[in-house]
């Protein structure tokens, strides 16, 4: 049986230690760490691997991210301290809705990026939030990446938690790596999906065609991906849904909707907006997915006290379902 991710600890520059269990025997060594150390990514793992930042039983780096692994082999992991590479306290204002010495719940704007990367090196909420904080965030994300427990693409509105301790941090990613977490997020699709509610599986890894698209693949070459919806209104040739996250995939909910026929109105990536909806969609100035991140729960690291937040619509949207509105005569 595997070592559990639960009992072991990752903080900078203190090794952590696991061994590999059957189950997970002919695994890339990549994708076994990642399942055994949840708190980090699978390209966390692999920057570490390719940095020289894990080694075997005998001490020996282990360099190929591609090695296949086998049961009762003892990995060791030593995260080094984070740097920030090139990102800088910024100004920028951010709507907080909660904060304590241990994290901060974010509502994000629609076309704020995350963290800095190629062609955003500045201007992001890691930008803000190294400005807020005054530097006060956790480092187990690595570079570039302080406090950023999970991410909402740019162009996608709402809530996210944010780590100001590592303990904090390694306890929130626990929690997202066990699917404890509640996401629930609002939608408006094209067409009317049949059946009004169900749920989407499918895992997801990069497109072999276009890696900066996420694709459905097989099980054994993807991550679990599975999304609730239900549909909440109908609207003109549309349908506003709510989506509730088993897992959390990178574009999870705009693939999966994608997939069955009804991608997200905006979604310039993974559809096209029906004929009859394009002038109302230029009209508004609609230039994004349709998708909010409205509802967010979690369990306290510190106090174990269940939370939960709630944004409303913005605006944007709530003109796009007002428009698209059986009611309206526009």
């Amino acid at each position: 049986m595997s070592t559990g991710p639960a009992t072991v600890t990752v903080a900078p520059d203190r090794p952590a230690t696991v061994t590999v269990g059957a189950d997970m025997a002919g695994w890339r060594i990549d994708r076994a760490l990642a399942v055994l150390l949840p708190t980090l990514s699978r390209e966390r793992v692999k920057a570490l691997i390719g940095a020289g930042h894990v080694t075997g039983a005998s001490g020996a780096h282990q360099r190929d991210p591609a090695r296949k692994v086998a049961a009762g082999d003892v990995l060791t992991v030593v995260v080094p301290q984070a740097t920030v590479a090139d990102a800088r306290p910024q100004d920028i204002p951010l709507t907080i809705v909660f904060e304590d010495d241990h994290l901060l719940v974010v509502d994000k704007p629609a076309g704020l990026v995350v963290h800095p990367a190629a062609g955003n090196l500045d201007g992001t909420m890691v930008n803000a939030l190294l400005h807020h904080c005054a530097g006060r965030l956790s480092g187990i994300g690595g570079v570039a990446r302080p406090g950023i427990v999970h991410r909402i693409d740019k162009d996608t509105s709402g809530l996210l938690v944010v780590a100001k301790t590592d303990p904090a941090h390694e306890t929130l990613s626990r929690q997202f790596a066990a699917h404890s977490v509640e996401r629930v997020y609002v939608a408006v699709v094209a067409g009317t999906p049949v059946p009004a509610a169900g749920t989407v599986t499918g895992a997801l890894a990069r497109s072999s065609a276009n890696r900066q698209k996420m694709a459905i693949v097989g099980e054994d070459r993807g991550k679990r991906a599975v999304t609730h919806y239900r549909s909440t209104a109908a609207l003109r040739d549309a349908t506003q849904i709510e989506c509730r996250l088993e897992t959390g995939r990178t574009h999870q909910i705009r693939v999966h909707m994608a997939s069955i026929g009804h991608s997200l109105l905006g979604d310039a990536t993974y559809g096209r907006t029906p004929t009859a909806l394009r002038p109302v969609l230029a009209e508004l100035g609609f230039a994004r997915q349709a998708l909010h991140a409205a509802t967010l729960g979690f369990v306290h690291p510190v106090t174990q006290e269940k939370l939960s937040f709630h944004s409303p619509l913005p605006p944007d949207i709530v003109d796009l379902i007002g428009r698209l509105s059986l009611q309206s005569t526009g």
